[in-house]
């Protein structure tokens, strides 16, 4: 299954944002990907996680995953991205990732688990976290895709977990933040991911100075196939379920293992 990441820098003028999906999905499409993957928070944007910023969430049937779905239907291509989802009677929102396809439209929904307190930051003031309800995994010709989001990159056992539920590509939408050595924590993680679990791994962040940038698409064997620096733009590769088995019979790690993974509450 070809797909392809697209970097982003999203900003507070969402039609401009999905201008921007609209442009790097119709590249994606011209290239023969069957899925786009987009970064965290691509609908919208700011420099300041605080109560203006979540007055700028939508439902999941608002103008932003309608014109996924348009874009969607249009082009061919299933898209996955991150937004901002309102949830009724609370003041805190979602950090939502969605998936939509050509024939199903708002096909996949994916609320982030493990919400940034870290480094400063408190992301829990604003966002609920997920509840923890298994994979949330969707399948494209022969491959399973599992969608997690940006900090949960840094907990391996959730990533173990998708390996467990039969997942060959996991995506990670970031708004990677930068900081001292964050460029390069995202870079190891993402490949440790794909090495620990012999899958694919794409980690699309938000572009400088949004995001770090240095968005990558690893293989099961931990080889880049596909990296984006400071710029916008696309990077494509082919998920064949050949190469998953074929790494996994020279590295049976997963089945060498002798922990499994538990959900805490």
């Amino acid at each position: 299954m070809k797909f392809a990441i697209g970097q982003m820098v999203s900003g507070e003028d969402k039609a401009a944002n999905l201008a921007e999906i609209a442009r790097l999905t119709e590249e994606a499409a011209a290239a023969g990907a069957r899925l786009v993957v987009f970064p965290e928070f691509a609908m919208f944007d700011a420099p300041k996680l605080d109560e203006e910023f979540i007055k700028e969430g939508e439902p999941l049937d608002g103008p932003f995953v309608s014109g996924l779905a348009a874009l969607a239907r249009r082009t061919g291509v299933s898209i996955v991205a991150g937004m901002l989802e309102t949830i009724e009677g609370e003041a805190r929102g979602y950090n939502t990732l969605v998936l939509v396809t050509p024939d199903e439209g708002l096909s996949r929904v994916y609320h982030k688990l493990h919400l940034y307190d870290a480094f400063g930051f408190l992301e829990s003031d604003h966002i609920r976290p997920g509840d923890i309800a298994g994979p949330v995994t969707f399948t494209i010709d022969d491959i399973t895709v599992g969608m997690l989001t940006c900090y949960d990159l840094r907990f391996p056992e959730v990533a173990r977990e998708h390996a467990d539920a039969g997942v060959d590509l996991l995506l990670y939408p970031a708004a990677w933040m930068p900081g001292a050595r964050k460029e390069d924590h995202w870079n190891t993680l993402a490949r440790a991911r794909a090495i620990e679990n012999t899958l694919y791994v794409a980690a699309v962040s938000q572009g400088p100075s949004v995001g770090t940038g240095g968005s990558i698409i690893v293989d099961p064997m931990g080889i880049t196939l596909g990296e984006i620096g400071e710029r916008s733009g696309i990077a494509v590769a082919d998920a064949t379920p050949q190469r998953v088995a074929e790494v996994r019979s020279v590295n049976p790690s997963l089945a060498n293992r002798r922990f499994t993974v538990v959900a805490s509450a």
